[in-house]
């Protein structure tokens, strides 16, 4: 009986043979770009000196693919995908239990690095080769996987998010429509019961051991629940050796922009994770309201330098993330005088 698999697998097993073991010793380094969707993963195999294509398949996203993938790719090409929710996340994970290399691909820098290889045309084959690319021009970072404590925990803030969106905009059409209003009024009210069993939820994960951090967060001017149960689940899951790593991962970070008779003008770069950073300036905005916040005289301070307010409330985030890794990272408890005390 012949061997069932794929045709585009059979012209390339000799090669990977020699590559893994027996015949002439492999020293050329290999890259395994892959684009996740849904149900497929688009997948191209690069060699790194020429940057020739020695493969390129799609596989089921499903572990039947993953198995097929893990049988028919040398064991020393790293795997490069962007970070799609679960459907990365359980690709990555059976590629790391199988002693893989996995590595991560940042969406917005990914994607502006395929933009200059494939200008004219986007499609998941050439989005697979551009990644591959990618992990041979870049040193890139371990792909991060989560504890299924993590998992839990980031997929209830995520369906909260969801249902506190979908109740904003039924009240702000109860606000608009008042003679409609009690008809919308019944799931207004099984909106309100249905967070309010997300939050009993998520107290209830952030009571484990490896999560007790979230309680110190809270007494921080600003951090509610949400944002420090969000906040200890992206530093629990990553590991962040300096501050200044968060503050980049968030997007905070203040970039130089010099060009012709325009110089020093500054912005935040917005290379990180969108709604980690929406949380941390809504702490900021939060943290003005607190009684005895120490981030009151930091954003008078930025306002007198003629910061507008949006850009003192985003420096005032930058400190409480600053703040939240300290907290998380060294396991110290919170103390308001030692918030701007110079180590």
């Amino acid at each position: 009986m012949k061997n069932p698999a794929a045709p585009e697998f059979q012209s390339f097993r000799a090669t990977a043979d020699d590559m893994q073991g027996g015949g002439k010793a492999w020293r050329t380094k290999l890259m395994l770009g892959i684009d996740v969707s849904k149900d497929t993963l688009s997948c191209t195999l690069l060699e790194a000196t020429t940057r020739q294509q020695l493969w390129h398949k799609e596989v089921k996203n499903t572990p039947t693919g993953w198995r097929a993938l893990l049988r028919h790719t040398p064991s020393t090409a790293p795997w490069v995908l962007e970070p799609t929710g679960r459907y990365s996340q359980d690709v990555a994970r059976a590629a790391r239990e199988a002693g893989r290399d996995v590595r991560l691909a940042q969406p917005k820098k990914a994607q502006l690095f395929l933009k200059s290889v494939q200008s004219r045309a986007k499609t998941d084959k050439l989005d697979s080769c551009g990644l591959a690319l990618y992990g041979l021009s870049c040193d890139l970072a371990p792909y991060p996987l989560k504890s299924p404590m993590q998992d839990e925990l980031d997929q209830l803030l995520s369906a909260r998010r969801g249902l506190s969106q979908s109740l904003c905009e039924l009240q702000a059409r109860q606000r608009e429509l008042p003679r409609a209003a009690p008809m919308l009024a019944p799931a207004v009210t099984v909106l309100q019961e249905q967070l309010k069993e997300a939050d009993r939820q998520i107290a209830g994960l952030t009571r484990a051991p490896e999560l007790q951090a979230v309680k110190e967060l809270q007494q921080v001017p600003g951090i509610g629940p949400v944002i420090a149960a969000t906040l200890a689940s992206r530093l629990t899951a990553r590991s962040f050796s300096h501050s200044d790593q968060f503050v980049a991962y968030c997007g905070l970070d203040v970039r130089v922009r010099q060009s012709g008779k325009r110089s020093g003008q500054l912005g935040l770069s917005k290379q990180g994770e969108a709604e980690l950073r929406r949380l941390l300036y809504l702490a900021a905005q939060s943290s003005l309201r607190a009684k005895d916040s120490p981030f009151k005289v930091q954003y008078e301070r930025e306002r007198q330098k003629g910061l507008s307010s949006t850009a003192a409330l985003c420096a005032v985030a930058r400190k409480i993330a600053r703040l939240s890794w300290s907290l998380v990272t060294h396991g110290c408890a919170y103390d308001p005088e030692r918030v701007y005390k110079q180590s």
